[in-house]
């Protein structure tokens, strides 16, 4: 797909993501719409993985340690045919369905559990780590938020990849200022993130997060550091819907009905403007 191409996919799945939000009057709607860009990139146009081949050894691992933001994840397996859409439509947030609101391996193409936070870069560090040991090409690309960089396990765990010079893992902080009771400063300040993650020998480069072609370009930069590589996406909390853009209480907000209709209106006017390009 060219950056054009993405733009569109990434609007069309956070209308999939309002939709399936809405309906079932349950999700992180701000961190779901903050990161879209970010998995459409990896999804689309970076990670060599797809429904037939995933697990394999020389296949990419994705871990998404901020595991709250996981209906636009769902939305994305669906598209990409390692779900069904039509059963994760019907049954997403119903009793015993496997489509909860955090990942389980129950779902094909969540290699692991997660939503735990802090946990995620631990996993990746581990799968990083065995992949060196067992030659193999395969490539770890971590999503966490801002929030999470709280979690003591964050640290031991970048501590941990430095350490090793893992540099066919890459980790991607999802920058947005924002989490559930608040600013990040506010609530435990973290900045300056770059200063602490190169403290702990990684590779740091920081992105606008919601331009497309940005993110696809840092993430497919050759890393010849020797080094793992942390990538500040800064973002904007709840991107492509005006009433819910950098609002905190938008972490686990459902929209009105009102709220619901002039959403859609403004992704289809994105759309639109897509088009007409």
């Amino acid at each position: 797909m060219n950056i054009l191409e993405l733009k569109k996919k990434a609007v069309a799945l956070r209308k999939r993501t309002w939709q399936l939000i809405y309906n079932h009057q349950n999700g992180h709607t701000g961190s779901d719409l903050s990161c879209a860009d970010i998995l459409v990139a990896l999804y689309y146009a970076v990670m060599n993985q797809n429904a037939e081949n995933i697990g394999q050894k020389d296949v990419d691992t994705y871990i998404q340690s901020k595991g709250h933001a996981v209906e636009i994840w769902y939305e994305i397996l669906a598209d990409k045919g390692y779900i069904d859409r039509a059963d994760l439509e019907k049954r997403y947030s119903t009793f015993n369905s496997p489509y909860i609101g955090h990942p389980t391996t129950e779902v094909k193409g969540m290699e692991f559990h997660t939503g735990s936070l802090g946990h995620g870069l631990g996993l990746g560090v581990g799968v990083a780590l065995a992949a060196k040991m067992k030659q193999s090409r395969k490539h770890i690309y971590v999503l966490m938020g801002d929030g999470e960089q709280a979690e003591g396990s964050i640290w031991e765990a970048a501590m941990a990849a430095g350490n090793y010079n893992l540099d066919n893992l890459t980790a991607i902080i999802d920058h947005n200022d924002l989490q559930i009771s608040g600013t990040t400063d506010s609530v435990m300040r973290s900045n300056p993130l770059s200063t602490k993650y190169r403290a702990f020998n990684w590779d740091v480069l920081e992105v606008n997060g919601n331009n497309m072609g940005d993110v696809v370009n840092v993430l497919t930069k050759p890393n010849d550091t020797n080094k793992p590589r942390l990538i500040i996406a800064n973002t904007v909390k709840g991107k492509g819907i005006s009433a819910a853009e950098n609002r905190a209480d938008w972490h686990h907000k459902i929209p009105t009905a009102t709220e619901y209709q002039a959403g859609l209106q403004e992704l289809d006017a994105q759309m639109e403007a897509l088009n007409n390009e």
